[in-house]
């Protein structure tokens, strides 16, 4: 493969399908983990070793949450790392599809550090609250374990549902058209995308300010988290009535 402006527009014809993802994914974190996709394509990286640099940002970041008494300055720092982070989650499917490098071993791993990722990132926050924060009562400890009951639960039901849908589905038949993507959908996805969520560690040198908008996402992911089971029952019901 020659230079990078043709390595990106390889990775562009790779790209999946951006059904079903938020306008941040599709506009800000996807064009950015091609860029680092490309970077690691010219230096030599596999998919697997972007999956680890990935990781190390993402971890030093949310280690950093839980050590280092909140500032403006550890507020951009967390947030930098938490998105480069993100960026290069994207990058190494992406690297993994142009060089055909991946396999069952680099999707174990990726979902490993995501499950890792929602698990710490908000014991972090609540590790934060006891440390450093004058909180207004004992119960605001309960929302960083909340908020982590609903990430997780949400991945696991994602996931499941993912796996058992492509057990039972059966093969459709190729139209040579692809379904419209919404708009509207990509819109109403926004608030719960990981990208949007590492924006309210930009508020983490106002711990009041950090807490409201904490607590207002975990509310909307929430409500999120109900949808998401309603509809995945339902669909996973209907691919049983059909055989």
């Amino acid at each position: 493969m020659g230079n990078t402006g043709t390595v990106l527009r390889e990775l562009r014809g790779a790209q999946k399908t951006a059904k079903g993802v938020s306008l941040y994914s599709r506009y800000v974190n996807r064009p950015a983990g091609r860029l680092f996709a490309a970077g690691a394509y010219r230096i030599g990286l596999t998919p697997n070793q972007v999956t680890l640099v990935s990781a190390a940002f993402t971890f030093a970041a949310i280690a950093s949450v839980a050590l280092v008494r909140p500032s403006s300055g550890l507020a951009v720092a967390v947030y930098a790392g938490l998105v480069i982070g993100f960026a290069l989650d994207s990058a190494d499917g992406q690297l993994a599809r142009l060089t055909g490098g991946g396999g069952p071993d680099g999707e174990w791993l990726d979902h490993v550090v995501d499950c890792a990722k929602m698990i710490l990132v908000h014991t972090a926050v609540l590790i934060s609250f006891q440390r450093f924060s004058a909180l207004p009562g004992e119960g605001w400890l309960l929302l960083p374990l909340g908020f982590l009951f609903t990430a997780v639960l949400t991945f696991c039901a994602g996931l499941l549902r993912e796996q058992l849908g492509k057990a039972a589905a059966r093969p459709a038949a190729d139209t040579g058209t692809a379904a419209p993507v919404s708009r509207l959908r990509a819109v109403a996805l926004l608030p719960a995308d990981y990208g949007v969520f590492c924006l309210v560690f930009l508020l983490l040198g106002d711990p009041t300010a950090f807490r409201v908008g904490y607590a207002a996402l975990a509310a909307v992911h929430a409500l999120f988290l109900v949808a998401f089971l309603a509809k995945w029952f339902r669909e996973l019901r209907a691919l049983r009535t059909a055989d």
